[in-house]
C-alpha cells in the first residue's frame, strides 16, 4: 500500500512540474533569446565604433601630413573625414584644425562657424573650450560686446579649465568697447590671481601698464595678436661639450 502511495505521489509531482515547465519555459527562453540578441547588438555596435575610430585616426592623421606638405586642400579633405568618421573628440579636433586652414586662407566667418562646432561637438571642457575660446577672439572685431561676453562668460566660471585665458578675453573685449576702467580691473584680479597662467600674468602686466600710460584704444588689437601666437616649445639642450683628452705622459 505504501508503494502505491509513493507512486501516486511521485505522478503528481512529476505532473506539476510538467505544468510549471510548459509555464515558465517559454518565458525563460524568451529571456534568453533577448539576453543573446542584446550582447550580440553590443557586440556589433562596439566593433562598429572601433572601426570608425580607426578611421578617424587614419583620416586625422592624413590631415596632419598634408599640413605639413603645405597641402591644404588635401588636409581639409581628411579633416572633413576624420570629423565625419570619428567620435566627439576627432570631431572637435578636426573641426578646430579645419577652422585653422580656413583663417590662414582669410576666410574668418568660415573659421568662427568651424569653431563653434567645435565646441558644440564634445562635452568635454578640455576639447570644447579652446575652440570656443578662439571663436570669440575672432568674433570681436564683427560682433557686439553683449554677443562676445554671452561667448565668453560660461567659459570664465571658475570650474572651467581655461578661464583665466576667458577672463582676458573678457578684459580685451570691454576694453576694445572703451569700458577701460572695467578692463583694467579684471586685469588687475587676472595679475593678482594665484590660480591664473604665467603668460596671462604677464600679458595682464604689460595691458595695466599700457593702460595707465595712455595706450588703451590700440592695446586690444596688440593682445588678441599675441593671445593667438602659441608657446613655443623649449628649446632642445645644447649637447655636452667632449671631454678633453688626457695629456700624453
Amino acid at each position: 500500500m505504501v508503494d502505491v502511495f509513493e507512486q501516486v505521489e511521485e505522478e503528481l509531482r512529476s505532473d506539476r512540474y510538467k505544468r510549471l515547465a510548459r509555464t515558465w519555459l517559454p518565458v525563460a527562453g524568451g529571456v534568453l533569446l533577448v539576453a543573446l540578441i542584446a550582447a550580440l547588438a553590443f557586440w556589433g555596435w562596439d566593433s562598429w565604433q572601433t572601426s570608425k575610430a580607426d578611421k578617424a585616426s587614419v583620416a586625422y592623421d592624413r590631415g596632419l601630413e598634408s599640413l605639413e606638405a603645405n597641402n591644404p586642400v588635401g588636409a581639409d579633405a581628411a579633416f572633413v573625414q576624420a570629423a565625419k568618421d570619428g567620435n566627439s573628440a576627432y570631431k572637435a579636433m578636426a573641426l578646430s584644425q579645419r577652422a585653422g586652414i580656413a583663417l590662414a586662407a582669410n576666410r574668418v566667418p568660415d573659421a568662427i562657424a568651424l569653431l563653434d562646432e567645435a565646441a558644440r561637438a564634445s562635452g568635454d571642457p578640455l576639447l570644447s573650450d579652446p575652440a570656443a575660446l578662439k571663436a570669440a577672439w575672432l568674433a570681436m572685431d564683427s560682433e557686439t560686446l553683449e554677443q562676445v561676453e554671452a561667448r565668453l562668460e560660461p567659459l570664465a566660471r571658475e570650474d572651467r579649465p581655461f578661464s583665466a585665458f576667458a577672463l582676458e578675453a573678457l578684459a580685451m573685449a570691454r576694453l576694445q568697447h572703451g569700458q577701460v576702467a572695467p578692463a583694467r580691473e579684471a586685469l588687475v584680479l587676472l595679475k593678482n590671481g594665484l590660480d591664473t597662467p604665467e603668460i596671462v600674468t604677464q600679458r595682464a602686466d604689460l595691458a595695466i601698464a599700457a593702460i595707465d600710460a595712455g595706450g588703451a584704444p590700440g592695446l586690444a588689437a596688440i593682445v588678441r595678436a599675441q593671445a593667438a601666437i602659441p608657446v613655443a616649445p623649449p628649446a632642445p639642450a645644447a649637447p655636452a661639450a667632449p671631454a678633453a683628452a688626457p695629456a700624453r705622459p
